[in-house]
């Protein structure tokens, strides 16, 4: 009775569950990914009402890795899990996306408030009656966390959780109890778009560091600029690109940042990664008078083993809450409206032109009679391969490295985990971003991953077929982890794994007759020939392409080589006694 008078005073009912996603339409969601299970699934029946659809993924894993990828291409994405035994499956992917800045609205059906309250002995809980310690430990891995106990602070608690999903450009955590699916909220609020706009920088504040930064500009004769992750993930490329554009200055980007930056501009200069670098960037970037620094995560395989050599005194950090030059800070002035003036008032600038990047085959791979498809060989021609507006995922291991090597068309979007670094991401991540990519119209997504990473999520390619994706996919096999063994235990059989028939995995997971196009290449002449195949290279082939990419078992990228010798050391470094 006391619910129907309360439905009666708003003037535009609306129940919970519709608010939530028709909120998650209006901010660019279109598919939402997860598992169902019995306190999410009434839930669920509003999806398709709010003109979302429903991807369905195999567990929840890889459900959160789909919905990484997905926010890496589309902006943000949403997932739904089941309370205790789904919301914890997902939980090493949503770590992963708090870890990188991916923006997530991680949803969780919960048992009704009633069986909360009385601390009911349901299935999928501790038996201890404490529904909260599952949101406790999501806590640490969100921005926000929005128990949606009380209907008549659902619909602020859940604007509030998209709004700094997307700000802080981090997952959030919203409960959504069965008994509060269907309680009714005002939808007169959906007819108000949420402000997603950064909040300005203090006038004075912004125009005072503009100035400070050009005073250093001006004075410098040999300036670069390093683009990292963080350009990418807090919105700021337009303003990345504008003044890289404007000013001529040589810019590198770091791996995390790979796929920032236009690499077809004239002043591109490749990967600056200390040691890792590409051939010629350390020395230029290193020598530099003045090195412009934008979105820096400085983790050692961003930065191949803590190698990089930039002075304090010689660099200017731009971030998404604050800039700071040389080592002086501005806190609360961030680096987008900051970025965008620096351009605006920008004068002429003392240039010295840095190496030009190429996807030119090294002349040892190019005189080498062996048959064998080498790392050396194969990224520079992937780069040769590539076209414009192409996703391409790469996981953890010898494909992320590798990518260093890889020139990019324009407007490329690199997706990888080179931070959190969890195998069996890319392909699930894959799975999100081509779907995303297909709602977006882009026309080619490509994964590169190892045999032992795709182990973990194989079953994600059954999700690609039932949603109709067509993906490139090529798994490198060679027998293992190579990252692992370039760590440690070269030849241990800790770092192997049973050798699948991986391109018959498609037919196994149901793949309808023509809906596949599967290959096994073995050697650099059958991989030419693959690539130059316009059935398996046009972005217009709507069948996925799987390929088995036979690798040496020894062989990586030298980046990969320097980082693991870095990795080993600092693994086996003893804290000093005190």
């Amino acid at each position: 009775m006391t619910q129907d008078l309360q439905s009666q005073a708003i003037k535009n009912p609306v129940d919970v569950a519709e608010y939530l996603f028709r909120r998650l339409k209006q901010v660019g969601v279109e598919s939402v990914h997860g598992v169902p299970g019995d306190y999410n699934l009434v839930a669920l029946d509003y999806i398709p009402k709010a003109g979302l659809k429903w991807v369905g993924n195999c567990n929840e894993l890889n459900a959160g890795y789909a919905a990484d990828g997905y926010a890496r291409v589309k902006g943000v994405s949403a997932i739904v899990t089941t309370f205790g035994v789904g919301e914890l499956s997902t939980v090493n992917a949503i770590a992963g996306a708090y870890s990188e800045y991916v923006p997530i609205v991680h949803i969780v059906g919960y048992p009704s408030t009633l069986s909360q309250k009385n601390g009911a002995l349901l299935h999928h809980t501790l038996g201890n009656g404490d529904f909260t310690v599952f949101s406790r430990m999501s806590r640490e891995i969100s921005c926000a966390v929005s128990m949606l106990n009380d209907q008549h602070e659902a619909a602020t608690l859940i604007d509030n959780a998209i709004r700094e999903c997307i700000l802080k450009s981090r997952p959030v955590y919203i409960s959504l109890p069965s008994d509060m699916v269907q309680k009714k909220i005002d939808g007169a609020r959906l007819d108000t778009p949420l402000d997603l706009d950064y909040p300005p920088n203090d006038p004075e504040a912004e125009d005072y560091v503009v100035d400070v930064v050009l005073k250093y500009l001006h004075e410098a004769k040999n300036p670069v600029i390093v683009v990292d992750g963080c350009a990418i993930r807090h919105r700021a490329l337009k303003e990345t690109h504008d003044l890289v554009k404007k000013s001529g200055i040589p810019t590198f980007v770091a791996p995390m940042g790979k796929g920032a930056v236009d690499e077809t501009l004239p002043n591109y200069g490749g990967v600056y990664a200390g040691d890792g670098s590409n051939a010629g960037v350390k020395e230029r970037v290193e020598s530099a008078d003045l090195v412009l620094s934008i979105g820096a995560i400085k983790s050692d395989f961003n930065t191949a083993g803590f190698t990089i050599r930039m002075s304090q005194m010689n660099s200017i950090d731009f971030h998404s809450y604050q800039v700071k030059v040389r080592y002086s800070e501005y806190p609360g002035v961030r680096m987008n409206g900051v970025l965008a003036k620096i351009t605006q008032k920008l004068g002429k600038l003392n240039i010295e032109a840095g190496p030009i990047p190429n996807n030119k085959i090294p002349q040892q791979e190019i005189d080498s009679s062996s048959p064998v498809i080498t790392h050396a060989w194969l990224w520079p021609r992937l780069g040769q391969w590539l076209r414009k507006d192409d996703v391409l995922i790469t996981e953890t291991g010898t494909s992320n490295f590798g990518v260093w090597e890889t020139r990019f068309p324009e407007n490329v979007n690199a997706i990888s985990q080179v931070l959190w670094g969890s195998i069996g991401y890319a392909t699930g991540a894959c799975q999100g971003a081509a779907l995303a990519a297909q709602e977006k119209g882009l026309k080619r997504t490509i994964l590169f991953t190892g045999d032992g990473s795709f182990q973990l999520t194989a079953q994600e390619v059954s999700t690609m077929l039932r949603n109709n994706l067509s993906p490139i996919i090529f798994v490198i096999c060679n027998k293992g982890y190579t990252i692992e063994r370039l760590i440690h235990g070269m030849e241990d059989a800790y770092n192997d794994v049973q050798e699948w028939k991986y391109k018959e995995l498609p037919g196994v997971f149901g793949a309808k007759d023509g809906q596949v196009l599967t290959y096994r290449v073995e050697t650099k002449e059958e991989l030419e020939k693959l690539f130059t195949d316009e059935e398996f290279s046009s972005g217009e082939t709507k069948k996925m392409r799987f390929v088995e990419l036979v690798m040496p078992w020894d062989d990586a990228p030298a980046a990969l080589k320097g980082v693991a010798e870095s990795a080993a050391r600092t693994n086996s470094k003893v804290a000093e006694q005190s």
